[in-house]
């Protein structure tokens, strides 16, 4: 701002109008009102400006801030996620999960498993995925299943096809040594499925089923054994309770080839089978596992087998089944 006041310049009559200033008189650049006014009105919009500018300049920080920070915690997230599940498998043998039984090994995969199976009626029936399904390790020796329900396709015209029962498995292993060491695991698993089946396609009941599982390496050699019971949640009197028996012995033949025998017995207390049992002897092999990279910390791989259930007890519920699953390692 000037601090002279504004004073008018008066042309004076013998003045030429092409020369309005005098040599001897300095030009002096009084501004007018109206630029005096712009100019007081840019000055007072500048805090303003600046402040607006400081403003976007924080916010656009911050906003910055906030997504590298939730980056840094994804990312710090599935690296401890990965660390957990590269320890846990480390501390177990090699030799895989069977064809059929559980296992006391922990594992991170996908698994799709299909069953085709023949009745004493001499019918067939189809069961798609067999109630297996997403494999996790949340915590270091903790696996959490959630098992899709069967997809059950009876080739009878009498039996409607339709969905089995829901069902997830909490396993913990809390002893386990790998190959170069004593090569064992131990653990145990509760498995409870839910009665979502349709058309009497599952259980009329929950069920809940623990489980105590084991497994030695002898070389190239292995055994591995479960024992379990199926507990329905009411009504035990009228559906009765099963005893469930596996033990299977594999060997390791060219690196990744696993030839396998198991025997599947269940055993009936109470119910419409109470004081029978079934047993099956299932041949089999596994092929683990098939790596999509070879580096350092790698886990992508594909696991795959096939088995033949033939019943050698005097009751069963079918005469023999083909298996075959497929297991895609993350």
């Amino acid at each position: 701002m000037f601090n002279r006041a504004y004073i008018p310049y008066t042309w004076p009559v013998t003045q030429n109008r092409n020369h309005p200033h005098p040599a001897s008189e300095p030009h002096l650049p009084y501004p007018s009102p109206r630029r005096e006014k712009d100019s007081m009105h840019q000055k007072n919009r500048l805090p303003s400006l600046l402040f607006s500018l400081c403003l976007i300049a924080l916010s656009s920080t911050a906003a910055f801030a906030q997504t590298t920070t939730a980056q840094t915690t994804n990312t710090n997230f599935f690296s401890a996620w990965e660390s957990r599940v590269r320890a846990t498998l480390a501390r177990q043998p090699s030799y895989p999960i069977p064809v059929i039984a559980p296992s006391a090994q922990m594992v991170q995969l996908f698994r799709f498993d299909y069953v085709h199976e023949y009745t004493p009626a001499r019918t067939a029936t189809d069961i798609f995925t067999n109630g297996k399904g997403l494999n996790l390790i949340p915590w270091a020796n903790t696996e959490i299943d959630i098992d899709l329900p069967p997809y059950i396709q009876h080739h009878n015209p009498k039996v409607i096809d339709g969905a089995g029962d829901f069902s997830f498995v909490v396993k913990f292993r809390p002893f386990a040594s790998p190959d170069k060491h004593h090569a064992y695991s131990i653990g145990g698993q509760v498995a409870v499925s839910v009665p979502t089946g349709s058309y009497k396609n599952g259980a009329l009941v929950s069920t809940i089923t623990p489980t105590v599982m084991g497994g030695k390496g002898f070389g190239p050699f292995a055994i591995q054994s479960t024992i379990g019971a199926i507990l329905p949640k009411s009504d035990a009197s009228t559906i009765g309770r099963t005893i469930t028996w596996n033990t299977t012995l594999q060997a390791r033949v060219a690196k990744i080839f696993w030839p396998e025998i198991e025997f599947n017995s269940n055993y009936y207390h109470e119910g419409p089978n109470n004081g029978k049992n079934q047993t099956f002897v299932s041949p089999g092999f596994m092929v683990s596992k098939i790596n999509f990279r070879h580096t350092p910390g790698n886990r992508l791989a594909l696991i795959f087998g096939s088995g033949f259930q033939v019943a050698t007890s005097t009751f069963h519920t079918y005469n023999h089944a083909y298996v075959f699953t497929s297991r895609f390692a993350f």
